[in-house]
């Protein structure tokens, strides 16, 4: 492409210049390109587009000019000095791109010169043999620092404290800089050649710097993306820790050029206990540190441990108070049930999904202890083996994490018991001790009552909201016609408020017979118990005490939350949904998009033409060939060849699309939140890094390792 740019210029004087020379000393200036050429779809960046090639020169206007005497001409080089020229740009590294604290500011350089071809910079000051040493010292670290966030190889290495005293061990960012030095890196060897052996090469002060660069320049490429297609949505994962400290994983969701879907990883955020500072931190974050225009932000969704619900959920309102178009909503990774759950403010509740996590976390370690729980659920269901190759299957997944995954506990936590049960009882040493000691005390908590009653009542409660949630994640007319259904489940859940006594009295029951087939007492928790016996006056049943403190409160809230989780603004954006085909043609092409599609109004191209858009998409659908069927998908939809010629159409879907409620269709595109889950489990909680997980998750992202060098003499001159 350079050869391309300098033909066209006609620069005999520059055909033999390499691309590098080319790119680092000489500029263009934008008026010899088509406007299709440069993208200015971003208020933040102008690039030219990947193809581009100048292509508008006017070479005979300076005839007719009786000023063009005054101007600079372009002065033919002899051979030698094109080659002394050469030498000279060889020798001397000239470094350009201007890179400040934020990187979100433009790095484009557009050179607006007066003559129609290329012209050599101007004024440029020679690097020293310092600075150029320098420069190539730093870069060699910030290789090593690159490479090591990539494959999650920790900054620390071996524990101080182990070693024995006066013996000194390199940390592994020291080990990886003294094999390169021995592996011939002469800028390296030079640099340290005379430092003492057990002398730190680089403080842990100056790796921090280097490694917030990096991070900061990683993520601006992901960010550059979002801010080129314009809205986006904020998703948050389960509070994690990070050697040691409470942090916010943060996603976010947008699409591309090539119109895929894309969920990417952007980046760790320091969680805060008081939810009004959290929400401040939160917003000033993604405005001010990372560059995104909130104002773009058409979605957000919290995926939450138990005990952190209500705290981003102040989070969720304080955005929605400035900006009413990002609209709070499930995440499609997350199914429904188990996002109430984790919601209600129950305190046993929170006991009792932990409890299951660990459950499901000890038979997932142990694949010998799995084959014990196979063999107890033949035992137990041999007259319904239908039903015992079904739970078998479920328990080698990830079942809590289910629709039904109350249901599924109740059928088996008869099996788990016994399994857990035999564990402790086993004389032998086929189990360790650390399997053994995990079996006793969960199987004391699943055989405590106050669990039983509670995963009792959550699977009462919760399968109200189960099709409705299945649904949620279903197929785009399954989510559509979902919407509709609401009404309907909130119906029935008022209607077992307004009955809580009587739907209560079944669940208890139901409660104490499966605590009698265990063989658990029935009994009021010991803290109540103790109570009683201080204030002998207060005598109050397991019975009433369970639908005041558990059933009431979790049916009140779930029915709230899903008031709050499907507002009117989303309901009316779900039903936006029959723009794709198939929708349409299950409703018989007998639509009305224009009414929900009102809250995007301001988000189209031209939102005077939107009606007559919408008839042309509906008859272009109705009276489509036999042998075309209708697209599924938003994503189906969006990559239809002809799909630009209806911009409000593409806009609408495009916007509806990233809303978190919608699954990404096509999986390669949802690496953010696997790779994130993979770093979690893969490395060790007090080897974490902010930085390097950034590095390690986007490892495939491009990097620029001038840009990284600049950026930090700037900062730390």
């Amino acid at each position: 492409r350079c050869q391309r740019w300098v033909e066209n210029c006609r620069r005999a004087d520059l055909e033999d210049k390499t691309p590098d020379q080319l790119n680092k000393h000489y500029r263009l200036c934008a008026k010899h390109f088509e406007t299709s050429m440069i993208c200015r779809s971003s208020p933040y960046r102008t690039v030219l587009r990947d193809n581009a090639v100048p292509t508008i020169f006017d070479l005979t206007s300076h005839l007719n000019n009786p000023h063009s005497r005054h101007r600079k001409r372009i002065k033919e080089l002899s051979e030698d000095e094109i080659r002394t020229l050469k030498q000279q740009k060889i020798d001397e590294a000239f470094e350009r791109e201007q890179a400040t604290q934020e990187l979100n500011e433009s790095n484009a350089q557009n050179t607006v010169s007066e003559e129609g071809g290329e012209e050599q910079e101007e004024e440029v000051v020679p690097l020293t043999l310092e600075e150029r040493e320098n420069k190539d010292y730093l870069k060699s670290l910030f290789e090593i620092l690159i490479l090591m966030g990539k494959q999650n190889i920790p900054l620390d290495g071996h524990n101080v404290d182990d070693l024995p005293e006066g013996i000194f061990a390199s940390d592994n960012f020291q080990a990886l800089l003294e094999y390169r030095i021995n592996a011939g890196d002469e800028v390296l060897r030079k640099r340290f050649e005379m430092t003492a052996v057990n002398l730190e090469y680089c403080s842990k002060t100056q790796q921090k710097q280097m490694l917030e660069i990096c991070e900061s320049c990683i993520r601006e490429e992901t960010l550059r993306e979002v801010r080129d297609s314009h809205f986006f949505s904020i998703v948050t994962d389960e509070v994690v820790d990070i050697a040691g400290e409470e942090h916010l994983p943060v996603l976010v969701r947008f699409v591309d050029d090539s119109h895929n879907l894309r969920e990417e990883f952007i980046g760790f955020l320091p969680y805060e206990a008081d939810p009004e500072i959290l929400a401040v931190k939160f917003h000033t974050t993604i405005t001010e540190k990372w560059g995104l225009n909130m104002e773009y932000c058409r979605g957000q969704a919290y995926i939450v441990s138990s005990g952190f619900a209500s705290k981003m959920k102040v989070v969720a309102t304080r955005l929605l108070e400035k900006y009413p178009q990002a609209v709070y909503t499930l995440c499609s990774s997350c199914a429904l049930n188990a996002w109430l759950a984790k919601s209600v403010p129950v305190v046993s509740v929170s006991i009792a999904l932990g409890t299951i996590e660990e459950v499901c976390c000890l038979f997932n370690q142990s694949p010998q202890l799995l084959v014990e729980l196979d063999n107890t659920i033949s035992v137990l269901f041999q007259n319904n083996e239908e039903k015992g190759n079904q739970l078998k299957q479920i328990c080698r997944s990830q079942w809590t994490g289910r629709h039904d995954a109350f249901e599924v506990l109740v059928d088996m936590i008869q099996a788990l018991v016994l399994c857990l049960d035999s564990v402790i009882s086993d004389s032998s040493v086929r189990w360790s001790n650390f399997i053994a000691g995990r079996a006793f005390v969960l199987s004391s908590a699943l055989t405590d009552f106050d669990f039983i009653v509670t995963i009792v009542i959550l699977k009462n409660v919760l399968s109200f909201t189960r099709a409705f949630g299945k649904n949620l994640q279903g197929q785009t007319s399954d989510v559509f016609f979902a919407a509709s259904s609401l009404t309907a489940v909130l119906h029935s859940l008022n209607e077992v408020m307004e009955n809580i006594e009587v739907y209560h009295e079944f669940w208890f029951e139901e409660a104490t017979n499966l605590a009698t087939k265990l063989d658990v007492q029935i009994k009021l928790p010991g803290k109540i118990r103790r109570a009683q016996h201080v204030n002998l006056d207060s005598e109050i049943t397991s019975e009433n005490y369970y639908k005041e403190i558990l059933s009431v409160p979790a049916v009140e809230h779930i029915i709230q939350e899903l008031k709050d989780i499907f507002s009117e603004q989303h309901l009316k954006a779900l039903k936006c949904l029959s723009l794709v085909p198939s929708v349409m043609g299950q409703l018989k092409f007998n639509t009305c998009e224009e009414h929900h599609a009102d809250m995007y109004k301001n988000d189209l191209p031209n939102p005077d033409t939107l009606s007559a858009e919408l008839h042309c998409w509906r008859i272009k659908w109705k009276h489509r060939g036999k042998d075309i069927e209708l697209p599924a998908t938003i994503y189906e939809a969006l990559h239809l060849p002809d799909i630009k010629f209806f911009p409000n159409v593409y806009a609408l879907l495009k916007v509806l699309c990233i809303l978190p409620v919608m699954k990404v269709e096509n999986e390669k595109y949802e690496v953010g939140r696997k790779r994130l889950k993979a770093y979690l489990k893969n490395t060790l909680t007090e080897q974490r890094s902010s930085n390097l997980a950034l590095l390690n998750i986007n490892f495939d992202i491009k990097h620029d390792l001038d840009l990284m060098v600049d950026t930090y003499i700037k900062l730390y001159p």
